[in-house]
């Protein structure tokens, strides 16, 4: 469960809310964004679906990445969708899809899935999963609806919300984890980096004592 070199995590996509994520778990990843066309993907199942578009990614990305000795690297794809009245949810349209959405999701609730894809480029081995958490929305008024689709948030995000944004404060709880939410699920992470024999704590980073230079840990 460690490893003798450094770990290079390379994260394809360009969700700063992801990135974020991680560095404040400690872990400072490098963005390759895949270019994946996501509309290319159909699949009938929300949970299919977005551990599709995560492998795509993942793989559009680590097909740019060679290995070297001197590190061990790992490319992480994400994607989230809304299950939500039977229907898939991903980004919005537009404003105008982005305010139905809501005029249709408040007070009621909805499934937020996101696929992970772990590819150990080092090694040619591959962990997936998919982390879902039920999200309970605020019942808000209209013109709570017109002023937040005003913002740009939700035109940005699968299923036109955040949970760690403006978005936060139109839900009314959750039921799972945060993170599946913001669009990585790091417990998931955790297991995930289990199965290519590796720890969470082969990812950290620490600040150097007295300065902001950054060194890997392991």
């Amino acid at each position: 469960m460690s490893t003798s070199v450094p770990v290079r995590l390379v994260l394809a996509s360009q969700s700063p809310a992801r990135r974020k994520l991680l560095q404040a778990a400690g872990i400072e990843p490098d963005v390759l964004v895949s270019g994946v066309d996501e509309s290319q993907v159909v699949s009938e199942r929300a949970e299919d679906l977005c551990l599709e578009l995560a492998r795509l990614k993942a793989q559009a990305v680590r097909d740019r990445l060679r290995p070297s000795r001197d590190e061990r690297t790992l490319v992480l794809g994400c994607d989230s969708v809304l299950a939500f009245d039977g229907e898939i949810l991903g980004k919005p349209d537009d404003a105008a899809d982005a305010t139905r959405r809501w005029q249709r999701m408040r007070g009621r609730s909805g499934v937020l899935h996101t696929g992970h894809s772990l590819i150990d480029v080092t090694y040619e081995s591959r962990a997936e999963a998919v982390a879902s958490t039920t999200v309970h929305f605020a019942d808000i008024s209209d013109e709570e609806i017109a002023a937040y689709v005003a913002t740009g948030e939700p035109l940005a995000v699968a299923g036109a919300f955040t949970i760690d944004g403006l978005g936060g404060a139109f839900l009314t709880g959750i039921e799972g984890d945060p993170g599946t939410v913001v669009g990585l699920s790091l417990p998931l992470l955790r297991r995930l980096l289990a199965e290519v024999e590796l720890s969470i704590v082969d990812l950290w980073t620490k600040v150097a004592p007295g300065g902001q230079e950054i060194e890997h840990l392991g």
